[in-house]
């Protein structure tokens, strides 16, 4: 049973674990995106988070505690920098996974985590998600009708099920 186990211990002694979370925060912090296996990812989150919070506070005594985890006076600075101003208004949820298939090897689930004020591939181009939005439809399943002139003069053959099936695939080759 796992009776009060929250930690993932990741088949590791604590001090690899702390080792492994304090390098893969400095690389996340300083890349702003990287490929784990999902079982790492889930682990940085719930380390990184608390320290992202705790960079809001510029202040001596919050730079020192930062340092103390990741160790790193490079990414203690991006993290004062670079990141804290941008994500001073949210509330929580600094970091997004994403799923990308299984590894080759041994068959690892395998991901991106990044942090979600630095993607500028979904903030610059609208991401996917608004993509469809864009089109007039939505997740749910009678979907919103076309409303615009715009979307009204699109091409007659992307109204079919197939031809729908096809520009999802494509837009989601696009995103990877």
């Amino acid at each position: 049973m796992r009776h009060n186990k929250t930690v993932n211990h990741l088949g590791r002694q604590a001090s690899h674990r702390k080792a492994l979370m304090a390098n893969m925060a400095v690389s996340l912090i300083l890349h702003k995106r990287i490929n784990t296996t999902l079982a790492k990812a889930k682990a940085l989150r719930t380390y990184v988070e608390p320290i992202i919070t705790k960079s809001k506070d510029d202040s001596t005594h919050s730079r020192r505690m930062v340092f103390a985890y990741l160790k790193s006076k490079e990414a203690v600075t991006e993290l004062f920098r670079e990141v804290a101003p941008k994500i001073a208004e949210r509330p929580g949820g600094y970091c997004r996974i994403l799923k990308t298939g299984f590894r080759q090897g041994d068959g690892a689930e395998t991901c991106f985590i990044e942090l979600v004020d630095f993607d500028t591939e979904y903030t610059q181009n609208g991401g996917a998600a608004k993509k469809g939005a864009a089109k007039g439809r939505t997740r749910r399943a009678g979907g919103a009708k076309k409303t615009t002139a715009a979307t009204d003069n699109a091409a007659p053959a992307a109204e079919t099920p197939a031809a729908e099936a096809a520009a999802v695939e494509a837009v989601a080759t696009e995103v990877e």
